[in-house]
C-alpha cells in the first residue's frame, strides 16, 4: 500500500516520508526537504501509470521540521512548474493554526497554490489518531488509519505509544509504526515493544519499521521475526510501474525474511512461515488478499495457516471454490464469483469486501497428493481478472515451497503425536514446554503444575482381554483426559499407560482438584468394546513446577508421587 521516499530518523540524511498513487493523484503522508527532493527527481510522469500527476494530498502528522520542511518547496514548485493543485490535510485545529502561520508568514506560500483542510477529508483518511510524543506537541501529534484498494494500514507517525491505536490495529492489515533503539521517552523502543509486534505478524497483519537511526543493527533485533523495514521506493528507478524492480524488491524481501526464519536457532513457530509463504504469493500475482488452505483429511475439513487481510476460517472440505478444486485436483479460477455456484459469498456479506476474482491453485507433496491449495483474491493489474496461464505460472514459485512446507510441518505434527490415542507424545511434550510453557516457570508471578497418571493393573487387562482390548482401554483414558483438558493446558501419553496433563496458571492444589475428578470419571465409565466391558482405575501423583529444578526433575516429583500412589492402594491422588 504504502512505498517511502525516506523511512530515516531526523537525523538521518533521508527523512521519514510515505506516499501511494491512486489513478493521477499522489497521496503523502508528511514531506520533508528530503522526500521533495526526490519527488524532483523521480518527476511528474514518474509516479502514475495513467500518465502526468493532476493533484497531490498531503497530511500531515504534526509539525516537526523533518516532516513537514519541504511542503511549502513542493506547493512552490507544483504553482509554477507543474500547475497542479496541492492540499494540505491536518489532524486539528491547533495543527491547521501552525500550519496556516507557517505555509502564509514563514513561507509566503501563495493562497491560490494550496488548499488547507483537515486530513479526514482527504478521501483515503478514515481515522486521525491523536497520539502521545513531545510535551511541546501535546495534542497536536497525529497518526492516522488508511484505506486504499480494500486494505486499511495503521500510520503511526511518530509516537510513545501504540495504545491510541489498538481499537484500530485489530482490524487493520498492515502496521507502518515508527521505533528506536534507544531510550527515547518520545519514542517507541523497540525492545519493549517487539513482542507485540511479532504477536501482530502471527496474527496475518504485515508490521513495518519507519523513522530508523540504525538500520543494520535494528535489522539484527528482527532477524528472526517476520517484522520488516518500510518498503523504499528505489530512486534509481525512473517509472516505478513499467519495470520490474518494485516487484522483484517486494519478492526479494519476502525471500529474505523466509531464510531468516527458517535458519532461526530459535525455532520459529511455523505459521510465521506460513504468513510468509502466503505474503509470496500475493505479490507473485498482484492479488489484493491472499490464503493458503491446509486440508485436513482426517477431520475432512480446510482450515487456514496463514491469510493476510483475515483470521483463521475452518470450513468442511467439500465447501467453496477450495473444497472444490481439492475435489477435483484442478485449477479453478472465477472472474464472476457472485454468479458461481461453489462461490461462498457468506464472508463478504458479513465484511463488506467484494470480491471480483479468485484464483484456487492445490498443492500437493511430493508423492502428488493433493495437501492444501493456495486462494489468491482480486488481480489488482491489468483488467482485474486472473488468467490461468500466466499467473498458475507466477504463483507456481510459492505453491510448491508451501508443498514442502506443509509436508515438513505435517511430518512434525505426526512425529509428535501419538498415533494409538492422537494425544502429543512425549517428543511433542517437550517441544510445547519450550513454545507454550516455559514463560510460566521464568515468570515469578505464574503458576505451572502437573499431574501424571497411571491405569492400575494395566498388564492384566492386557494379559486378560488382550492387547486389542487394552489398546481400547488406552482410547477410552485418553478421551476422557481430552474432555477435561483446557485450551491452556495439554495432555500428553507419556508412554505404555501412563499420561500427563500440565496445567497453567494453576497451584498444586487445584491441580490434585482437577486430578480427582477425572479420578472419578475413569472410575464411574467403564470401557466398553464389542467383546467385552472393561473396569479400570487411574493413579496420580501431582506436583507445582520448582524453579530451581529441570523439567525431567519436576516430573520426577510427580512421578514419586505416582509411585507413593500405587504403593498405597492404588485409585488415588497423591499430591
Amino acid at each position: 500500500m504504502l512505498t517511502f521516499l525516506g523511512r530515516g530518523s531526523g537525523f538521518s540524511n533521508v527523512h521519514n516520508s510515505a506516499f501511494l498513487v491512486d489513478g493521477k493523484e499522489l497521496f503523502l503522508i508528511d514531506c520533508s526537504m528530503s522526500s521533495f527532493q526526490s519527488i524532483l527527481q523521480i518527476g511528474k510522469d514518474g509516479f502514475s501509470k495513467d500518465g502526468d500527476l493532476e493533484k497531490i494530498y498531503i497530511a500531515v502528522t504534526h509539525t516537526h521540521s523533518d516532516h513537514i520542511s519541504g511542503i511549502p518547496l513542493l506547493i512552490h514548485y507544483c504553482f509554477f512548474f507543474w500547475n497542479i493543485p496541492v492540499v494540505v490535510g491536518v489532524p486539528s485545529e491547533e495543527v491547521m493554526k501552525d500550519m496556516q502561520y507557517y505555509l502564509d508568514r514563514m513561507d509566503g506560500c501563495n493562497k491560490a497554490a494550496y488548499e488547507l483542510t483537515y486530513a479526514d477529508k482527504i478521501k483515503w483518511i478514515r481515522h486521525t489518531v491523536p497520539t502521545t510524543h513531545t510535551p511541546e506537541l501535546e495534542g497536536r501529534c497525529f497518526g492516522y488509519v488508511i484505506e486504499h484498494n480494500n486494505e486499511i494500514a495503521i500510520y503511526t507517525g511518530d509516537t510513545s505509544s501504540l495504545e491510541p491505536f489498538k481499537p484500530y490495529i485489530e482490524k487493520a492489515d498492515k502496521l507502518f509504526t515508527e521505533v528506536t533503539l534507544y531510550d527515547a521517552p518520545v519514542h517507541l523502543n523497540i525492545h519493549q515493544n517487539l513482542e507485540y509486534l511479532i504477536s501482530l505478524t502471527k496474527q496475518g497483519k504485515e508490521v513495518y519499521l519507519m523513522h530508523l537511526e540504525d538500520e543494520e543493527k535494528l535489522m539484527e533485533i528482527i532477524y528472526s521475526t517476520s517484522i520488516m523495514l518500510a518498503p523504499l521506493y528505489n530512486q534509481g528507478d525512473n517509472n516505478m510501474y513499467n519495470n520490474s524492480n518494485q516487484y522483484l524488491s517486494d519478492i526479494l524481501n519476502v525471500s529474505e525474511l523466509l531464510y531468516r526464519n527458517m535458519s532461526s536457532p530459535d525455532g520459529r513457530d511455523h505459521a510465521d512461515i506460513f504468513n510468509l509463504l502466503t505474503t509470496l504469493g500475493k505479490i507473485l500475482v498482484n492479488a489484493d488478499r491472499a490464503s493458503f488452505w491446509k486440508w485436513d483429511k482426517a477431520s475432512h475439513t480446510l482450515w487456514t495457516t496463514a491469510a493476510t487481510g483475515t483470521t483463521t476460517i475452518t470450513i468442511p472440505e467439500t465447501t467453496g471454490l477450495v473444497g472444490k478444486a481439492l475435489q477435483e485436483g484442478r485449477v479453478i479460477t472465477t472472474n464472476d464469483p457472485y454468479n458461481d455456484p461453489d462461490f461462498n459469498s457468506d464472508v463478504d456479506k458479513q465484511t463488506g469486501y467484494v470480491t471480483k476474482s479468485i484464483l484456487v491453485m492445490p498443492v500437493t507433496n511430493i508423492n502428488g497428493e493433493f495437501i492444501g491449495a493456495y486462494q489468491v483474491i482480486n488481480k489488482l493489474d491489468g483488467d482485474g481478472k486472473f488468467h490461468r496461464a500466466e499467473d498458475c505460472r507466477r504463483l507456481s514459485l510459492a505453491a510448491v515451497i508451501c508443498g514442502l512446507a506443509l509436508e515438513s510441518d505435517v511430518f512434525l505434527e505426526e512425529s509428535h503425536t501419538d498415533k494409538l490415542t492422537n494425544l502429543r507424545n512425549r517428543m511433542g511434550f517437550f517441544n510445547d514446554f519450550e513454545k507454550k510453557y516455559k514463560k510460566y516457570i521464568t515468570d515469578p508471578d505464574k503458576k505451572l503444575s502437573l499431574f501424571i497418571c497411571d491405569i492400575d493393573k494395566f498388564k492384566s487387562v492386557n494379559d486378560t482381554y488382550g492387547h486389542n482390548t487394552g489398546d481400547e482401554v488406552l482410547k477410552h483414558v485418553a478421551g476422557i483426559l481430552s474432555e477435561n483438558c483446557r485450551a491452556c493446558d495439554g495432555v500428553y501419553r507419556w508412554g505404555g499407560e501412563e499420561f500427563i496433563m500440565i496445567m497453567t496458571d494453576t497451584d498444586m492444589a487445584a491441580c490434585a482438584e482437577k486430578a480427582e475428578s477425572i479420578r472419578k470419571l475413569v472410575e464411574a465409565n467403564d470401557c466398553v468394546t464389542d467383546e467385552y466391558t472393561v473396569h479400570h482405575t487411574l493413579s496420580f501423583g501431582v506436583s507445582e513446577f520448582d524453579t530451581e529444578k529441570s523439567i525431567e526433575a519436576n516430573i520426577s516429583v510427580a512421578d514419586e508421587k505416582l509411585y507413593t500412589a500405587k504403593e498405597s492402594g492404588r485409585n488415588r491422588v497423591v499430591s
